[in-house]
C-alpha cells in the first residue's frame, strides 16, 4: 500500500463512516456558494448563499440589482466588495456568453474545457472550479483548499508553495474513485487535528507517516480536546 492510500485509509479510522454528500444543485450554485467560502468559515459562506437565495428571486435578479443590496446579502462572510463583484462579473458572462444563468450544460463539457471556460472569471479559481467539479458533476478531481494544502505538504505527499501547486503535484497522485473523499476527510482532519496553529500532533493517527518537522514539539504540549468541525457548505447546497 502507498503512503496515499494509507493515509487516507487511517482517516477513515479517524471519521469511520464518513462519505462526503454531492450536490444536486445548479453547477453555478455550488460554483457561486464555494466562490462565497474563500477566507472564511463554511459556516460563514452557508449564511451568505442562503441570504442570497431568500433575498432574490433567482441569479438574474442577482445579475440586476444594485452592487450594494448583493454586499449587504454576503457582508457576514467578509471580502464584501470583491466577492460581489466578483459575482456580478461571473453572472454577466455567464449570461452573455451562454444566454442564460445556468451551467447545466457543463455536463456535457470535458474538465478542461470547463476549466478554460470559467478560469477567465477574475475571482473564479483552479480551487473553485474543482469543487465544482467533485461536488457537483462527479469528476474524479482533487480540490485543494488551505486545510489540504497544510495537511498534504506536512505529511511530505505534496511539496509545494500554494494550492494550485499542491493540486499540480497531487490530482493525479491520488487513487481513481478517492479523490472527493480525500479532500472531504483532509479538510474534516485539517480542522480537528492537523490545525494551522498548535496543530494536535499528539492526537495525530498519522504521526509516523508525518514529516511535519515541528511534530515533537507539539506532541509535547498540553492537549486540548479536539472538536470536529464537520460543516462543509457544498455538502448542503440543494
Amino acid at each position: 500500500m502507498n503512503k496515499i492510500s494509507e493515509i487516507i485509509r487511517l482517516l477513515q479510522k479517524e471519521f469511520p463512516g464518513y462519505k462526503p454528500k454531492p450536490s444536486k444543485a445548479d453547477p453555478l450554485d455550488t460554483l457561486i456558494a464555494t466562490m462565497l467560502s474563500q477566507n472564511t468559515t463554511d459556516k460563514t459562506s452557508y449564511i451568505a448563499f442562503t441570504n442570497l437565495k431568500n433575498n432574490f428571486k433567482n441569479w438574474d435578479e442577482v445579475l440586476n440589482a444594485p452592487l450594494n443590496k448583493i454586499k449587504s446579502s454576503i457582508k457576514v462572510c467578509g471580502l464584501t466588495n470583491q466577492k460581489a463583484n466578483t459575482l456580478k462579473n461571473l453572472l454577466r458572462n455567464i449570461k452573455k456568453e451562454h444566454g442564460k444563468l445556468s451551467l447545466n450544460f457543463l455536463k456535457n463539457k470535458t474538465d478542461d474545457e470547463i476549466c478554460s471556460m470559467l478560469i477567465k472569471n477574475k475571482g473564479i479559481g483552479v480551487k473553485t472550479i474543482s469543487c465544482m467539479l467533485a461536488f457537483s458533476l462527479g469528476r474524479d478531481v482533487f480540490p485543494v483548499d488551505t486545510h489540504v494544502h497544510r495537511v498534504t505538504n506536512r505529511l511530505g505527499i505534496a511539496n509545494a508553495k500554494n494550492p494550485v501547486k499542491t493540486f499540480e503535484q497531487l490530482n493525479d497522485k491520488i487513487p481513481k474513485g478517492k479523490k472527493l473523499l480525500f479532500h472531504a476527510l483532509l479538510i474534516r482532519f485539517g480542522r480537528k487535528i492537523c490545525r494551522s496553529a498548535v496543530p494536535l500532533c499528539g492526537k495525530c493517527r498519522l504521526y509516523k507517516l508525518c514529516v511535519y518537522p515541528d511534530k515533537k514539539k507539539y506532541a509535547l504540549l498540553s492537549k486540548p480536546e479536539p472538536r470536529d468541525n464537520n460543516f462543509v457548505i457544498l455538502e448542503h447546497i440543494h
